[in-house]
């Protein structure tokens, strides 16, 4: 007698992040923004009154400075080759290349309000309690994804940060880096790379 073969399971399709985050965003009692890095969905914590200040200084830097494609709170969705979400992260503020065209509208729609992350020239985060997201998978994640520069505001340290020249050496994301890391002590100017500003970090030094 021959046994019946035994049929093979339904595989459950995989999660897409963005659904995970919206799933996460309704359950949350608080507003909140999740991201997503290196296979975690990351709950930031809600930004004292510090860090907004903090953020407002330096976007205000930037436009003075006559950067106008400086902005704030906008997602951005970096993709693995094969086109499936790598990271989903919302900067602390940033500078684009470009405005949005119809196709950057069009893929933020078929994603769900996420932007594709190469409209970014520049990102910055200040950290907050759980600084070693900034400082760990959020910076390699920007790195993995070919960021051109990032800026660091480490609360934690009393340190900032421009790391330039991102390098991906592999087909890993968790390996990427910034080669170049230029770093000051609160209160000292912060030189960025043309045709950004120097910042001053002089608003974070009682913070």
């Amino acid at each position: 007698m021959t046994a019946d073969p035994i049929p093979e399971q339904a595989v459950k399709p995989k999660q897409d992040p963005i659904d995970l985050l919206i799933a996460i965003e309704e359950a949350s009692v608080a507003p909140t923004r999740p991201e997503y890095v290196e296979g975690m969905a990351i709950v930031p914590p809600q930004p004292n009154d510090h860090h907004n200040d903090g953020a407002g200084e330096l976007y205000y830097q930037f436009r003075a400075a006559g950067v106008r494609l400086a902005g704030f709170n906008n997602g951005y969705r970096a993709a693995h080759k094969d086109g499936s979400t790598m990271a989903l992260m919302v900067p602390d503020f940033y500078v684009r290349r470009r405005r949005p065209s119809e196709l950057d509208e069009a893929y933020s729609k078929a994603n769900k309000g996420w932007y594709p992350i190469d409209m970014l020239a520049l990102v910055g985060e200040i950290t907050s309690t759980n600084h070693e997201t900034d400082t760990g998978p959020k910076l390699r994640a920007y790195a993995a994804a070919g960021v051109p520069v990032y800026v660091l505001i480490d609360r934690h340290s009393k340190t900032a940060h421009c790391y330039t020249d991102p390098v991906l050496p592999g087909d890993d994301p968790t390996e990427a880096y910034y080669a170049t890391d230029d770093k000051v002590n609160f209160g000292e100017p912060l030189p960025l790379p043309t045709p950004y500003p120097t910042l001053d970090t002089k608003p974070f030094v009682d913070n």
